[in-house]
């Protein structure tokens, strides 16, 4: 298992961290600036600017680094690596699915909070208050923030595991059907859509039950409602991720 996220690690790190230290290191220099007073107001709306900037193009390479590291997984020559060894394929997806996740919620963590830091150094400057008394004025949203941020990891898993679910599919039992790739699409819209369906289970934590929007169904949940979405996603995950190795196990052409 070590190896595996070794492999995982090696194939998707290179390419996000390229752009990472880069990114860093001007955030840490601008962050250094502004406490010590040293930036103009036109420089810290620069700083800003550029680090905004700096979060769109980590999303682009973390996507880049994901493709690294499922191309490693599907496609030759890294796949005969998985293939010819005895380690069971549930732990080489693991190995990817949880490399994938800590390098994307790490490098965009970082970059988020450093962006966060320097937009309310530059309120501060409009409000004449610290980024400190800021910060402990809103710390009362800590629980809903924490929420919400569970909330885009199981979201963002469900997302990961339907692409990874939907690769394998179109490996296997669609590799040669026609259309394969048209299928493993609609595969992925069915998959999604399921899943939409999934909160129903939810119905006694919500305010006046189901309410339908065209092909799908919306909910209103209570508090206790809002805490078990999440874990509801996290189970989705699960199964996908089962199904998903269970999917490699087979033959599979790569």
């Amino acid at each position: 298992m070590k190896a595996q996220f070794k492999y995982a690690f090696h194939a998707g790190g290179r390419t996000r961290f390229m752009v990472f230290l880069p990114i860093v290191i001007m955030q840490i220099i601008f962050i250094t600036l502004g406490a010590l007073n040293l930036l103009p107001f036109p420089a810290q709306v620069v700083s800003v600017s550029l680090s905004g900037v700096s979060i769109a193009v980590m999303a682009v390479f973390n996507i880049l680094g994901d493709i690294a590291i499922t191309r490693r997984l599907f496609s030759p020559p890294g796949a005969y690596l998985y293939a010819l060894t005895p380690t069971p394929r549930y732990k080489a997806l693991l190995a990817s699915v949880i490399s994938m996740t800590v390098m994307d919620l790490f490098t965009m963590g970082i970059v988020i909070f450093g962006q966060v830091w320097l937009a309310l150094n530059l309120a501060g400057g409009f409000m004449d208050m610290s980024i400190w008394s800021m910060i402990s004025e809103q710390l009362h949203w800590l629980p809903t923030l924490l929420l919400l941020l569970v909330q885009a990891i199981s979201a963002y898993l469900i997302m990961m595991m339907t692409i990874l679910f939907c690769i394998t599919a179109r490996k296997s039992f669609l590799f040669h059907k026609s259309a394969g790739g048209f299928l493993a699409v609609l595969l992925a819209f069915g998959v999604m859509y399921i899943i939409s369906l999934t909160p129903i289970i939810l119905v006694p934590f919500s305010y006046g039950g189901l309410e339908r929007f065209l092909f799908t169904f919306t909910i209103r949940l209570t508090n206790i409602g809002t805490i078990l979405h999440p874990l509801l996603l996290f189970l989705n995950a699960a199964v996908l991720f089962f199904l998903t190795a269970k999917l490699m196990e087979r033959k599979m052409n790569i």
